[in-house]
């Protein structure tokens, strides 16, 4: 019996290594498509192919569903850095809007059987809470935006084209192979690469945030298998842990883990939705979801992981679009990298 053929996009990152992995142990045959702007090599699960390349290669993308005939499609490539994206509008949308709908042609062109598109919670804004798949997205970035733009368009290509999809909604999603070194999103990442760094954990305004955070082992199989479940073809699920706390508390458990004492350092609010969890009652009856990993659980996971992988440097941003109003310590690393002084 052939196996079957699944693409997967930003299989170099974080939650996209993770779900390459899945694949392969479900019996898939595994090509990873990643440019490497976000992920890194030794992330791709030795027994994938990796094409190092954009999705926003169309020559690359037709060459490529041309090349394996993919039976699957798991659309992980995203730069996902929601209150960054207020600030880098053209390239949010070129890469996470132009580049999806790049991949939705080939699927189509090529008798995808079935495209599993990674959105985000962001495509609900400051909603009613928790979020559930009904409730009536309102996005409040550009990131968000973009995610709930491909959405629709999916629903466009399976109206007129027959192409079969599944969207997940994951939120705040942590574990092995995140990229620390990012300064604008993966708070447990940033936290973790801080304390080795030395620094005192930064928390933008006064850590009365909440969130859901998800370990990956919780998030990554569910995706990879969810193509076995037709019954979930054409549907939307939030996907994620279900028991919100602060960022204050998250805090305080990644210093725990790091055994290191808690030391903050509290900068300027920034615009961010206060708070955010969702319901995953859709997944449960559709894929049997349970999520099973504690916080503290997966946290400890992480840092072990983290303290053999050492501290990475975080790089800022070099294409800001907008600096008008910019977080100020966003603004200052900008500034610092482009050699100009900041009072």
């Amino acid at each position: 019996m052939q196996k079957p053929k699944s693409l997967v996009t930003g299989g170099a990152g974080f939650i996209g290594s993770h779900v390459a992995a899945h694949l392969l142990k479900n019996g898939h045959e595994v090509v990873v498509l990643d440019d490497l702007s976000g992920g890194f090599r030794d992330n791709v699960p030795p027994a994938a192919r990796f094409v190092e390349g954009s999705i926003l290669n169309i020559d690359l993308v037709e060459n490529i569903f041309e090349q394996y005939g993919f039976d699957y499609v798991f659309h992980l490539a995203a730069y996902a850095a929601e209150g960054l994206s207020h600030f880098i509008r053209r390239f949010n949308y070129t890469n996470n809007l132009i580049g999806s709908v790049n991949l939705i042609n080939a699927a189509v062109n090529h008798d995808v059987r079935c495209f599993v598109f990674t959105s985000s919670i962001a495509v609900y804004g400051a909603a009613q809470l928790p979020m559930t798949e009904t409730t009536i997205p309102q996005p409040e970035d550009p990131y968000g935006v973009a995610k709930l733009a491909v959405e629709r368009d999916l629903e466009a290509a399976r109206r007129i084209f027959g192409l079969n999809y599944i969207i997940f909604r994951p939120h705040n999603v942590y574990g092995e192979r995140q990229n620390i070194g990012d300064r604008y999103r993966n708070v447990v990442g940033i936290f973790m690469n801080q304390i080795m760094r030395g620094e005192a954990l930064t928390i933008f305004g006064d850590g009365t945030q909440t969130r859901a955070f998800s370990h990956i082992d919780d998030v990554a199989p569910i995706i990879a298998r969810s193509i076995d479940a037709e019954d979930a073809y054409g549907e939307v699920f939030n996907i994620g842990a279900d028991v919100p706390c602060t960022v204050s508390e998250l805090a305080q458990e990644v210093c725990m883990a790091m055994d290191v004492p808690l030391r903050v350092e509290h900068l300027p609010p920034r615009n961010e939705v206060q708070h955010a969890h969702a319901d995953h009652s859709k997944a449960a009856l559709a894929f049997g979801y349970r999520p099973a990993t504690a916080l503290r659980e997966g946290v400890r996971k992480m840092a072990q992981w983290a303290r053999q992988a050492g501290s990475r440097v975080a790089k800022p941003f070099e294409g800001i679009e907008i600096s008008r109003n910019l977080p100020p310590s966003w603004a200052e690393a900008v500034a610092t990298q482009a050699g100009e002084h900041v009072p």
